[in-house]
């Protein structure tokens, strides 16, 4: 999808070296023809399953975006069910951030934030803010004008969009209950096929 490419940092792995001993040249020459380390494998495409889908909001991102590659600094599936890993991982990051989620009915949703997602007394973040989902097509939910509740994250909860003591999208500290509801922030729709859910998986991704 032109101006979104996605990129996953791998991990170095350990190779094993197993052999040793010699019994003649021949012997040897074999011996390493057998033993020699395989060629690493290609690398595979870095689309997650869920990012497949969300490739389509290229053109729904901001133009300065436009062109980075992204990178994904948070995963359930590696890092855990868990807010406070998500911070952690968010630290020393400034920029955007892409959160997608899919949830036990196989549901795809999430939001855009214009900044990293952080731990905050109030609300941060710019009209650049959106939510989306994917039920099955890709809707996306901008920000009205009606209000400036973008994102706030405590150790409890991160919230997107509010109006009328409801949010737009909330998760709890363990990254497993969520709840979304129509907020005058964004004007949208309820994002799940319930407005409560539990998370399957979760990522986060950011500017390279």
């Amino acid at each position: 999808m032109k101006g979104l490419r996605w990129r996953y940092t791998r991990l170095p792995s350990q190779v094993e070296d197993a052999l040793s001993g010699e019994e003649g040249e021949e012997e040897e020459e074999e011996r390493a023809e057998e033993t020699a380390p395989a060629p690493a494998p290609a690398p595979e495409e870095p689309v997650a399953p869920q990012l497949a889908e969300a490739s389509q909001l290229s053109l729904h991102l901001p133009p300065r975006v436009d062109g980075h590659p992204w990178s994904l600094a948070f995963c359930t599936s590696r890092d855990g069910f868990s807010l406070r890993s998500l911070y952690r991982q968010m630290e020393g990051h400034s920029g955007p951030v892409l959160l997608v989620l899919r949830d036990q009915d196989g549901q795809m949703f999430g939001a855009f934030s214009s900044s990293a997602i952080r731990l905050s007394r109030g609300f941060y973040g710019t009209g650049e803010t959106f939510l989306f989902s994917f039920s099955p097509q890709l809707k996306v939910f901008k920000w009205t004008g009606n209000n400036s509740f973008f994102v706030k994250g405590d150790l409890d909860s991160l919230m997107m969009g509010c109006g009328s003591g409801h949010f737009g999208l909330w998760l709890d500290g363990d990254l497993y209950h969520g709840g979304s509801h129509p907020c005058a922030t964004f004007n949208n729709e309820v994002l799940a096929r319930q407005e409560q859910f539990c998370i399957k998986e979760l990522e986060a991704w950011v500017l390279s």
